[in-house]
């Protein structure tokens, strides 16, 4: 598949596809089951299922119980971990060489064979409930969460990936295995793995383990959401700060655009040098935390800006958030700036595929959201590519005031807001 960084991909006969990077110097093998499916494919009804069943492979199997799948792993010095996203489910295990067939043999136990005993289930639930309260009781969380509701309204994007207390209130045994038979099948998953391992003899393995694995369907195409432009003030007295989330739609994940997105984003709020922070936080005092962040999907984006501040200055930081949007739609971002954010993103870039873990991550997702593999050359050479036109063409696609929505968190008594103060 790619001889540079010692890749392979093999499918197998129930459509699950295996893919492996072997890494010689090290003594481990980390190893990931990908499922193509998170929280915007659940309906309204389940919104987080995916979480609670992610949540449930944990709790045993049918040859396991939860106390002995984490002995096992103990013994063996290994992380096994999970985590659910808007459009994946991962299960995660990190073991020495040595040890990948335990890991490997309790990996595919917990993903293959659950039982969602009903004491497990009603155990969880209540983890999981004290979960979204954490998420409530946290304020720069809990902005980010109205506003990706606001954003996407409507939509399955635009919902919680832990749920709400109504829907985990009411979710059962019968849901989680309805959902894990319709999801958990070779057409939907994706295996990778990185570390000091041999393809062939690693495939033969996880064939075995997964041959019992059906092939279902391909997953279905899913619908493309309409950003919603909002503006929406909660008010919340109990908070001593008033948090902002200000965003912007912008482009899916395979966007030939994503390179100028990416700069143009690092440019404004990405890193200490980055223009929000050096305006807001160093030059004006007026937040401790102020950045933004890029959330691209298959079919869509948003670049979404975060400030916490007083409520005194909380529109003030709006004014000085919407100067940046207009700076860079209006002039070309500096030769140094530009060679400065380059810098940046391609130093992330390497430092991240320092792990295994990160590599294997990094196999998945481009396989999921690409169906091909790009080098890390290869990325940095199209980085290299963006110029300062480039950049300013994006803000001006992206920065329209009329496609700008704000969430406001905090005590906002003295806060006004309207879409007249929001050109840019």
């Amino acid at each position: 598949m790619n001889a540079e960084r010692n890749l392979r991909r093999t499918v197998l006969p129930n459509g699950l596809i295996v893919l492996t990077e072997r890494m010689d110097h090290l003594r481990s093998v980390a190893m990931g089951v990908w499922v193509k499916s998170g929280s915007r494919c659940e309906t309204a009804e389940v919104n987080g299922i995916s979480h609670f069943v992610e949540h449930m492979l944990f709790k045993g199997t049918r040859s396991r119980s939860a106390q002995r799948i984490a002995r096992e792993m103990d013994s063996i010095g290994g992380n096994l971990d999970a985590f659910t996203s808007k459009e994946t489910i991962c299960f995660n295990v990190k073991s020495l060489a040595d040890h990948v067939p335990i890991a490997l043999d309790v990996l595919t136990d917990m993903v293959l064979n659950p039982t969602f005993a009903e004491t497990e289930i009603e155990r969880e639930r209540g983890v999981i409930l004290e979960e979204i309260k954490i998420d409530e009781d946290n304020p720069d969380v809990l902005v980010h969460e109205l506003f990706t509701q606001s954003f996407w309204k409507g939509h399955p994007l635009g919902k919680p990936i832990l749920g709400t207390t109504e829907t985990v209130g009411r979710l059962g045994q019968q849901h989680l295995f309805t959902y894990h038979g319709a999801r958990f099948h070779g057409e939907n998953m994706v295996f990778s793995a990185a570390g000091n391992l041999d393809h062939d003899r690693f495939t033969a393995a996880v064939a075995e383990k997964f041959s019992a694995l059906p092939s279902g369907a391909p997953p279905q195409e899913l619908s493309a959401p309409e950003p919603s432009a909002r503006i929406i003030l909660r008010n919340k007295k109990a908070l001593e700060q008033v948090q902002i989330c200000l965003g912007v739609p912008a482009p899916s994940i395979t966007d030939d655009n994503r390179y100028a997105t990416l700069i143009l984003n690092t440019v404004l709020g990405s890193g200490m040098s980055s223009r929000l922070f050096q305006t807001i936080r160093e030059e004006r005092g007026l937040a401790y935390s102020v950045y933004s962040d890029l959330s691209p999907y298959r079919d869509t984006g948003n670049l979404c800006v975060y400030a916490g501040t007083s409520a005194s200055k909380a529109v003030e930081v709006v004014d000085l958030i919407l100067a940046e949007f207009r700076n860079l739609k209006e002039t070309p971002v500096g030769e140094e700036e530009l060679t400065r954010a380059k810098d940046q993103v391609r130093g992330n870039i390497l430092l991240g595929l320092e792990s295994s873990n990160s590599r294997m991550a990094n196999l998945a997702r481009q396989e999921m959201y690409f169906h091909q593999f790009f080098t890390a050359d290869e990325i940095i050479a199209r980085i290299d590519e963006v110029n300062a036109e480039q950049v300013r063409t994006m803000a001006q696609r992206l920065f329209q005031p009329e496609r700008i929505a704000v969430t406001l968190l905090g005590r906002l008594d003295s806060v006004k807001l309207s879409r007249a103060m929001l050109v840019c």
